[in-house]
């Protein structure tokens, strides 16, 4: 077998390994591939392959090996790396989205409207009572509104909340959300499969976006997402309770291309 030929790619800080490959085993490919010190280095992999349905195919795995139904950022990664200008579709175990390139390094993409929004959920963390806030963007979703956000112990608070009772067995991915005003919110995520804080994430974008305008926080349909990696944009249109027409914009790039014999 020879060498495997990747791109390593980011959207906003959230770094993928982007393949083409007809290797069978992508779980044990990824945790080789992902591991920073011994790899090449990067939150997941982006598997992409044909489709019947879609331009192509995305299969999303974490940098533990486990399958993603979806991923906003590594999305709008794979709609980069495709390179078409025009509007394409991709197909992924969560379902067929549509993406664009709408500038030099950026790409828009249209998410699927969100489901199973619970408000004011009561844990227990470190004998600390919190009321915490769900929603499945694509993956689950727990967002957990701060003040000071750069000063929460984001990996120990997340990871425990992560793997609590109310979440399993899925488990969920974990906002940290600051309000800044009523077009810009700061977030921090403890990201499910990476088990650690990441520099962006795109679905964990879209949920806290979404949830700050449902607790009122906010009032604006259009938020900029305020990010270790940069900035992600969130617009969405809000009828009652129900969110439709999201879409997520920002950054993608890619950072190199190469070759590994990793997976020999």
């Amino acid at each position: 077998m020879g060498k495997l030929n990747f791109t390593k790619m980011a959207g906003a800080g959230n770094d993928f390994i982007v393949i083409s490959s007809e290797e069978k085993d992508f779980s044990s490919l990824a945790r080789k591939l992902c591991e920073r010190k011994t790899g090449i280095g990067a939150d997941g992999m982006l598997v992409i392959g044909r489709s019947k349905t879609a331009d192509f195919r995305m299969q999303i795995f974490n940098a533990d090996g486990s399958e993603a139904e979806m991923c906003g950022n590594g999305l709008r990664c794979a709609v980069l790396y495709n390179g078409k200008k025009e509007k394409i579709k991709v197909e992924t175990i969560a379902g067929i989205y549509e993406g664009e390139i709408t500038g030099k390094n950026r790409v828009m993409v249209k998410m699927e409207d969100p489901k199973d929004l619970k408000m004011g959920i009561p844990i227990e963390i470190n004998s600390r009572k919190l009321k915490v806030n769900f929603i499945n963007t694509g993956v689950p979703h727990t967002a957990i509104f701060v003040n000071g956000i750069d000063r929460i112990d984001v990996d120990n608070i997340g990871r425990a909340v992560r793997s609590h009772e109310a979440f399993k067995p899925k488990g969920t991915n974990v906002d940290f959300v600051e309000i800044i005003d009523d077009e810009n919110i700061r977030i921090r995520t403890f990201e499910r499969g990476v088990e650690g804080e990441t520099l962006a994430c795109g679905t964990g974008a879209v949920a806290s976006a979404i949830i700050a305008s449902h607790d009122s926080r906010i009032m604006n349909h259009e938020i900029n997402v305020h990010t270790k990696g940069g900035t992600l944009k969130v617009a969405f249109e809000k009828k009652g309770s129900n969110i439709q027409n999201v879409y997520l914009d920002g950054e993608a790039k890619e950072i190199f291309t190469g070759q590994t014999n990793l997976h020999l």
